[in-house]
């Protein structure tokens, strides 16, 4: 039976991912679905920047000493993994990167996005400079999130590339998509292994199914 850790993209919470591991827990997997610190409710993101969110997830790593990890991550969630896989990449099997950034060193979601990504990470800050604001489309259960965690620069050593296994999922249908270069950066790239879904951005409500398939297959 293979381990997952399931970290969700901006403004979410583990909660975006139940439906999704209730079966794969069903099926016999152990599953822990995260919210990242500053993303819970009534939580302040004042002092919370990307570094915060790699230690959340390495932290859990090490104090229940999890190995053999299907490390997967959504959208914003992709600057963290890559994060968590420099600093323990002898704990993880699958990195596996879901319409998601897959930064190289010194990279931030601020650098890799523009226009419109720009507008919402600074403009919806407006509220107390710490977070901006979920877009109206999301889900009612959205939070602020963090605004550091956007515009602070991953280091990277180049350990992450030590993970046997780097899978990346690239939603084609995604209106404006900030994620569109990276598919071309990794889809002739021999040490990822690329596929493509004809679907926007949220994966759990266009193609459940699909996603389920390609998480069990990670394993």
């Amino acid at each position: 039976m293979a381990t997952y850790v399931l970290v969700p993209g901006a403004c979410h919470g583990g909660w975006w991912y139940d439906d999704i591991a209730a079966e794969l827990r069903s099926a016999g997997h152990t599953v822990h679905a995260m919210t990242l610190t500053g993303l819970g409710p009534q939580e302040s993101a004042a002092g919370i920047n990307l570094d915060t969110h790699i230690d959340d997830v390495v932290r859990l790593l090490e104090s229940e000493d999890l190995r053999d990890v299907v490390l997967c991550g959504h959208s914003y969630a992709g600057m963290v993994i890559a994060g968590v896989a420099d600093r323990v990449p002898e704990r993880i099997k699958t990195l596996l990167h879901v319409d998601a950034f897959a930064p190289e060193d010194g990279d931030s979601a601020w650098s890799l996005t523009s226009g419109f990504w720009h507008d919402w990470y600074a403009g919806g800050a407006g509220a107390d400079g710490f977070a901006f604001a979920p877009l109206p489309i999301l889900d009612e259960r959205t939070v602020p999130h963090p605004l550091a965690t956007m515009t602070q620069q991953i280091r990277l050593t180049g350990a992450h590339r030590r993970v046997p296994r780097r899978e990346y999922v690239y939603c084609a249908e995604f209106e404006n998509s900030p994620f569109t270069q990276t598919y071309e950066r990794l889809k002739d790239d021999p040490s990822w292994h690329v596929r493509t879904l004809p679907i926007s951005h949220n994966i759990v409500r266009e193609a459940f199914d699909d996603f389920r398939e390609i998480l069990l297959d990670a394993a």
